[in-house]
């Protein structure tokens, strides 16, 4: 059983999102970005979704500035 679930919303801006918060209310990832619609928000969400489980962990030296 998982103890994180996918959430897809619509945003103040209009925008679609998601995130995945945890049982316990936190919120482990999001989408960082807002997509015109809930097709393509759906999209993205599926594309971390299959392409994350074997996803290798990097530490950098410099990270790269925000």
């Amino acid at each position: 059983m998982s103890r994180a679930t996918f959430e897809v919303y619509e945003d103040r801006e209009g925008k679609w999102r998601w995130r995945l918060v945890h049982d316990n209310g936190n919120i482990i990832a999001d989408s960082g970005e807002g997509y015109a619609s809930r097709q393509k928000c759906e999209q993205g969400l599926e594309s971390v979704k299959q392409n994350a489980p074997g996803a290798d962990v990097v530490e950098l030296d410099d990270p790269p500035e925000e």
